[in-house]
C-alpha cells in the first residue's frame, strides 16, 4: 500500500496498481501550530511590541501600534487570535483582560527568520547577508564595536580549530 500526500492535504491511498482511494484529512490546530510558526509582516510588529513590554493586552499592543500606523483594535485582537492558534503567543485567560506573552524569546524568533532568509535569498552564505545588511544602514559605534567583537571570537574560534 502506497501513501501519497496532495497539496490540499488529501491522502492517497493506493490498493494496488490500478485502484485507489482518496481519504481528506484537514489539518488539526496542533499541526498549524507545528508548522506555521514564522510570523507575517503583521505578526512581527505585533511580536515586537510585546517583546518590549514582556507581556501585553490586546488594548497595550493596540495604543502602542496606533500611534505610528492606522490600525484597528478588532484588527490587532484578531491577529493576536491567530498568532495564539498559530502557537506564536501564549494567552492567560485567568485574568482580565487577557495577557498575551510570545511563546519564543526575542533571539530564538530572530533566529528563525534570519536563518529562513539567509537560506532562501543567500544560499546559506552568511558573508553576503552581513554585507548587504551593512550597506543599507548605518551602524551606530557601539553596534560596529559589537560586530568587531564577534568577528575577533570568530577568528580566534576558527584558529583555535
Amino acid at each position: 500500500m502506497l501513501l501519497a500526500i496532495l497539496r490540499n492535504f488529501s491522502y492517497i491511498y493506493y490498493n494496488d496498481a490500478t485502484t485507489y482511494e482518496i481519504i481528506r484529512i484537514p489539518y488539526t490546530d496542533m499541526d498549524r501550530k507545528k508548522n506555521n510558526q514564522k510570523p507575517t509582516e503583521s505578526e512581527t510588529k505585533i511580536l515586537c511590541v510585546i517583546w518590549e513590554f514582556g507581556s501585553a493586552t490586546v488594548r497595550d499592543v493596540y495604543e502602542t501600534l496606533s500611534q505610528k500606523e492606522d490600525i484597528g483594535h478588532t484588527t490587532v485582537l484578531k491577529l493576536m487570535q491567530i498568532m495564539t492558534d498559530k502557537g506564536l503567543l501564549k494567552r492567560d485567560t485567568s485574568v482580565r483582560p487577557q495577557v498575551f506573552t510570545p511563546s519564543q524569546p526575542q533571539k530564538r524568533t530572530q533566529r528563525n527568520l534570519i536563518k529562513e532568509l539567509l537560506n532562501r535569498a543567500f544560499k546559506g552564505s552568511t558573508g553576503p547577508l552581513v554585507l548587504q545588511a551593512l550597506s543599507m544602514k548605518k551602524a551606530t559605534p557601539e553596534e560596529l564595536q559589537e560586530i568587531r567583537k564577534l568577528l575577533d571570537n570568530l577568528e580566534e574560534t576558527n584558529n583555535a580549530k
